[in-house]
């Protein structure tokens, strides 16, 4: 049951966040009571702790098929620790909800995000990351046609080219891991210490160089090639 308010105490959202909706009883509720300086304010946020507990613990359930090497007590540890971080964000962004929602269904994506991260971080803890050249000869090159193949084992041979002799060694780590093989982008920013809009960032200057090696070469991908068409 959430705290209880008075519907027409719209007042009560944090300065510069007034809801672009009117949010109904129970959510107008949650954020009056979740004020610094409500009273009751505590209670609130214990309460507000179970029920982000309990969307964690549904995404971890989901998903622990996904990791079988893990026991009843690590997928516990985990969701407390998704709630915990996710409780935490939602306090720091309370100003920016904005009605537009119920306030249980904004914040269940706090806790959801936090559980799939944890996973991910924990699926991928005990392997090493594939970033090694020799991955890069994995490129399948076959097709449904010798015509086809042939022209597919030329973009691939270009692409091998332009990752191997045209890319930084940081750019083609991040291309290798991420776009080649499926490492998850806060697990790369955790163990390269950096952060997911800086592997952003590297793996958009690495597709701009390797189009523009294709490009050199003739070669048009994607979008490009249909203008062409």
């Amino acid at each position: 049951m959430s705290p209880a308010v008075s519907v027409g105490a719209v007042e009560a959202l944090p300065i510069g966040a007034q809801p672009s909706t009117d949010p109904d009883p129970e959510s107008l509720a949650w954020v009056t009571a979740l004020q610094a300086s409500a009273p009751g304010r505590d209670e609130a946020i214990a309460r507000l702790h179970e029920l982000l507990l309990r969307a964690a613990r549904f995404e971890v359930n989901r998903r622990r098929v996904t990791l079988p090497h893990l026991r009843g007590d690590d997928f516990d540890d985990l969701a407390m620790q998704s709630a915990d971080d996710a409780l935490v964000a939602v306090l720091a962004k309370l100003g920016t909800y904005r009605g537009e929602s119920k306030f249980t269904t904004w914040v269940y994506k706090f806790a959801l995000l936090e559980a799939a991260v944890k996973l991910r971080r924990r699926a991928w803890q005990a392997r090493e990351l594939p970033l090694e050249p020799q991955v890069w000869t994995l490129l399948p090159t076959g097709g449904p046609s010798p015509q086809a193949s042939a022209e597919r084992s030329e973009l691939f041979g270009e692409l091998q080219a332009a990752i191997s002799t045209g890319l930084t060694p940081h750019q083609r780590e991040v291309l290798v891991a991420i776009a080649l093989n499926g490492v998850p982008i806060d697990v790369l920013a955790e163990r390269l210490n950096t952060t997911r809009g800086a592997l952003y960032k590297t793996l958009h200057d690495a597709r701009q160089k390797l189009r523009a090696h294709l490009a050199g070469r003739g070669i048009r991908i994607g979008a490009e090639a249909k203008e062409e068409a």
